[in-house]
C-alpha cells in the first residue's frame, strides 16, 4: 500500500478486541437491572456503533431516559471490566510503532470511551505512539458523523488528503465517506468483507499490519 502521512484508527475490532469486557458488561448490566439477557452475538454485532444506538438495538428501549438508565450501569461496569478485558491484536501495536519509524503521525477515532482507549495504551507503554485520541466524550455527533475525523485532522494539522482512515466496520466506512478521507477496511470484526466492498476503500485487508507497505514489522 501507499504511504500516508496521516492515519487515524478505529479501535474496537480494528486495534483491539474488547469483546470479553463488553459482553461482560452488558450481561451484568441486564442482571441488575432485571431485565432480559441478550445472546452474545447480538452484542457482538453491535460493537463499534455509538452506545445509544448499540443499547436499543440490544434490549429494544426506545425511551431516551431508558437507554440512559441503562448506559448509567453499565458504565459502572465499564469502570470496573472494560480495560482488563480489552487487549491489543498481536499485530496493532508493531503496526503503529513501523508507522511512527516512517513518520507518519497518529490518531484515534472512536465511537468507545476515550479515556478507556487511552488507559489501554498508558498499559501497555504505548501511549507515545498515538498523538491524538478522539472517543465519544469529545465529540457532539458520533461516527458515522465526521466530526471525529475532523477533529483528529485538526489536531494534528493535516488535510484530508494527506489521511488514511482505517476500520473494520459499516460504520467506519460511512464515516471515512463523509468525512472525504481513504478509507481501508480490515476484516478482525464482524462485518464481511463482502458488506465493506459497498463503500468506497483503497483496500479491504485480512489484518492491520497489511496497511504497511512491506509486511514485516518484526
Amino acid at each position: 500500500m501507499k504511504s500516508y502521512p496521516i492515519y487515524l484508527f478505529d479501535f474496537d475490532y480494528t486495534l483491539a478486541n474488547s469483546e470479553k469486557g463488553i459482553l461482560k458488561c452488558f450481561h451484568i448490566t441486564f442482571q441488575k437491572l432485571g431485565m432480559p439477557d441478550a445472546a452474545d452475538d447480538t452484542i457482538r454485532h453491535t460493537i463499534g456503533l455509538p452506545m445509544e444506538e448499540a443499547v436499543s438495538k440490544i434490549t429494544g428501549l426506545q425511551k431516551p431516559a431508558d437507554i440512559e438508565r441503562f448506559i448509567e450501569a453499565y458504565r459502572v461496569e465499564a469502570d470496573r471490566y472494560m480495560t482488563e478485558g480489552t487487549h491489543f491484536f498481536p499485530e496493532a501495536l508493531p503496526t503503529l510503532r513501523a508507522l511512527k519509524e516512517q513518520g507518519a503521525k497518529i490518531a484515534i477515532v472512536s465511537n468507545k470511551t476515550g479515556s478507556r482507549v487511552r488507559e489501554r495504551f498508558l498499559r501497555d507503554g504505548a501511549a507515545g505512539l498515538v498523538e491524538c485520541f478522539i472517543g465519544s466524550e469529545d465529540v457532539t455527533r458520533p461516527k458515522p458523523h465526521p466530526e471525529g475525523i475532523e477533529k483528529a485532522l485538526a489536531a494534528l494539522g493535516g488535510a484530508k488528503s494527506d489521511a488514511l482512515y482505517i476500520g473494520d466496520s459499516e460504520t467506519d466506512a460511512q464515516t471515512a465517506k463523509s468525512a472525504g478521507v481513504a478509507f481501508a477496511a480490515v476484516t478482525t470484526g464482524t462485518t464481511t468483507a463482502e458488506a465493506l466492498k459497498a463503500y468506497p476503500h483503497v483496500a479491504i485487508l485480512p489484518s492491520i499490519e497489511k496497511i504497511l507497505p512491506s509486511a514485516d514489522i518484526s
